[in-house]
């Protein structure tokens, strides 16, 4: 999964719903639990929304069996990710 540019609020369903397709498409089903891997290096803005869709995309990934694990996460996100006690939602790649 590849997220860059700038996230809003409305952005978040969809994220949601592409991660949960992919997970049903590509996913454990029965098997082991599995990662998905975000690349955020192309995130142009980091903001609440941005932590927002992100503890969002982590819940969605842990209610299908599997875990998020970022990818190139910068350093801006990692601080608002410490900054608002979510430092776990930074388990990088």
């Amino acid at each position: 999964m590849h997220i860059a540019g700038r996230i809003t609020p409305a952005d978040v369903p969809r994220l949601c719903e592409e991660l949960r397709r992919l997970l049903r498409d590509d996913g454990p089903g029965d098997g082991p639990p599995c990662d998905v891997y975000c690349d955020v290096g192309g995130l142009a803005q980091v903001n609440l929304a941005t932590v927002d869709a992100l503890a969002r995309l982590h819940l969605t990934a842990r209610r299908h069996g599997s875990r998020l694990r970022l990818m190139d996460p910068g350093p801006e996100l990692l601080a608002l990710l410490n900054l608002v006690g979510l430092p776990g939602l930074a388990d990088a790649a």
